[in-house]
């Protein structure tokens, strides 16, 4: 038996779904997207969504369409997965980190004030907040920290569909409902609450932003006639023509856009999970309370996911002794647990951006800590049992 960190739950339907789209007239750029796009939306409570060929496409997209450059410094967390700091660079950008709050993993609001009242007023252009593990960031509490400095928010909600804080006046704000955050981007990777194979969506309230989506996905090219910039002459190739209006072929490529397109089957597999996913994520807090319980006040355990509400539970995280002594013995026994994350900026091409060991001590010490135990929706009270049962053994015997 072998129990991994996360895996897929593909079913009879999803693949009867997938099949349908591959009999149908489309493989992409078909009606399956703009349905997938619609539903997500819908899940997340956003106005719009764009559907893409993964989360670092969305990443980068989304600084793209913000039009970040070189000269302009972004905020990230150094706890997340390295995609959320490289897309800054792709856009020729610099990363800035701010350090985490060991309470939750997540950036710390504190530390990204500190780091903006160092330095004048416009120095930094945006943050890029992380909901690692599924735990959401407080955007309303960020949002008013952006608006004194006039920055934008993009917020990294790849670990967290499903995942929602609770703002001041009450209200449930849900990850990715653009309530706060200018974009917001999810990833379709296997391991994720909704798997596509691949894939990324990115969600927003800003129509503008939006259409400049649309038109960074494909190129950056547009069909909008109403935008087009060349006369009717240059799009029907005719300089003594007649005609007043563009041809139904024509298309203009405005910008240096990508190829960052999702297909239309993959569409069609996201749309049925997501038909489960509130299923899913009822099952990942199930798992998540057992876990509390099984650990609360071991005294092998530093720091653990714990009970929050809101917690989309993508990841269990427990902060242990002897990480790597756990680490080989669970894998010894056909468990794969997994490390998140290797502190971004200990990577050696950030490294070379000026970066250095002791420059965020607490997401370093978190490092030195932390495991991934197995954690998704198919994981049997057997499974989670002999987990449990193993990590105890380890330390006691």
């Amino acid at each position: 038996m072998n129990i991994p960190y996360g895996r897929q739950n593909i079913t009879e339907e999803d693949i009867q779904a997938v099949v349908e789209t591959l009999h149908a007239d489309y493989l992409t750029q078909g009606p399956k997207i703009a349905e997938f796009e619609t539903a997500f939306a819908s899940y997340v409570g956003a106005k719009y969504a764009v559907a893409l060929s993964n989360g670092t496409a969305a990443l980068h997209l989304c600084c793209m369409a913000l039009n970040v450059g070189p000269g302009q410094k972004v905020i990230t967390t150094p706890i997340t997965f390295a995609a959320s700091a490289n897309c800054v660079k792709y856009c020729g950008g610099d990363v800035a980190f701010a350090d985490i709050d060991p309470s939750t993993y997540l950036i710390d609001i504190a530390q990204v004030k500190t780091l903006l009242e160092a330095s004048p007023k416009g120095t930094y252009a945006g943050i890029i907040p992380v909901d690692f593990a599924g735990r959401p960031v407080n955007l309303e509490e960020l949002r008013a920290l952006a608006d004194e400095y006039n920055l934008w928010i993009i917020e990294d909600a790849c670990h967290a569909p499903g995942g929602f804080f609770t703002a001041n006046n009450g209200t449930q704000q849900n990850c990715g409902n653009g309530h706060f955050a200018d974009l917001a981007i999810f990833s379709f990777h296997p391991v994720k609450h909704i798997a596509s194979g691949e894939g990324g969506m990115i969600t927003t309230n800003d129509e503008n932003l939006y259409n400049r989506l649309l038109e960074l996905r494909t190129h950056g090219i547009t069909k909008n006639a109403s935008a087009y910039k060349n006369p009717v002459a240059i799009a029907v190739g005719d300089e003594n023509t007649n005609a007043t209006e563009y041809p139904a072929w024509y298309m203009e490529m405005q910008e240096l856009g990508y190829n960052y397109r999702i297909t239309d089957f993959q569409a069609a597999l996201g749309i049925s999970q997501l038909k489960r996913a509130d299923w899913g994520l009822a099952k990942r807090r199930e798992i998540a309370k057992k876990y509390n319980d099984a650990f609360k006040n071991s005294d092998f355990v530093l720091g653990q996911s714990g009970d929050v509400h809101g917690h989309a539970y993508h990841l269990y995280v427990l902060e242990v002794k002897n990480r790597l002594g756990l680490y080989n013995y669970l894998r010894e026994n056909k468990i794969y647990a997994q490390i998140h994350y290797i502190p971004v900026h200990l990577m050696p091409y950030y490294a070379t951006q000026g970066f250095a060991k002791g420059d965020f001590p607490k997401a370093e010490k978190y490092y030195e800590h932390c495991i991934s135990l197995p954690m998704f929706p198919t994981l049997t009270s057997q499974e989670q049992d002999f987990v449990i049962e193993k990590v105890k053994e380890f330390y006691h015997g």
